[in-house]
């Protein structure tokens, strides 16, 4: 068998092949919130469903984020679906440097002074259970105590390193 005509991988780096491979996989854009001294939060695409009973679900976290500081020692985070009309939204909590929190962003503090941002498809706060080291991110295992999953409108997408709009 021999490799694709557009991607030679026998030239690649493991690295390249994983970082190429997980880009044709389309993945749910969530925003993950914690509070710390100050609300931070960042874009994830690493969202996964872990256990139904008990309700856990798991993301990755890059420990050079700058959310890091905080979510290392919050007991409690949320978790936000994004819709495809929050493509802005996704950008903003991706950005380095930038007040996620500042206006355009609409937030409230909710249950467990999580913050929770409003117009989202679902949210859930989170109990964190586990801090598992994974390479250069840290996979976090966390259990749904409260949300809300009935937001309206349908999900973003990220693939090929872009946010996208689920075709029918």
């Amino acid at each position: 068998m021999t490799a694709s005509p557009e991607l030679d991988t026998s030239q690649l780096a493991a690295t390249d092949v994983f970082r190429s491979f997980f880009r044709r996989q389309a993945a749910t854009v969530a925003v993950i919130t914690a509070h710390g001294s100050r609300p931070v939060g960042l874009t994830a695409t690493s969202l996964t469903s872990v256990s139904a009973e008990p309700p856990l679900l798991s993301f990755g976290v890059g420990t050079g984020s700058s959310s890091w500081p905080v979510l290392s020692t919050a007991r409690h985070v949320g978790v936000h679906l994004l819709g495809e009309h929050q493509r802005g939204l996704a950008t903003t909590f991706a950005t380095s440097g930038v007040d996620r929190f500042a206006p355009p962003t609409r937030w409230r503090l909710g249950p467990e002074n999580v913050p929770i941002l409003e117009g989202v498809l679902a949210w859930a706060v989170c109990e964190v259970s586990a801090r598992v080291p994974a390479g250069d991110h840290r996979v976090v295992i966390a259990r749904v105590v409260a949300g809300d999953p009935v937001g309206a409108g349908r999900p973003l997408l990220y693939h090929q390193g872009r946010f996208n709009a689920l075709r029918d």
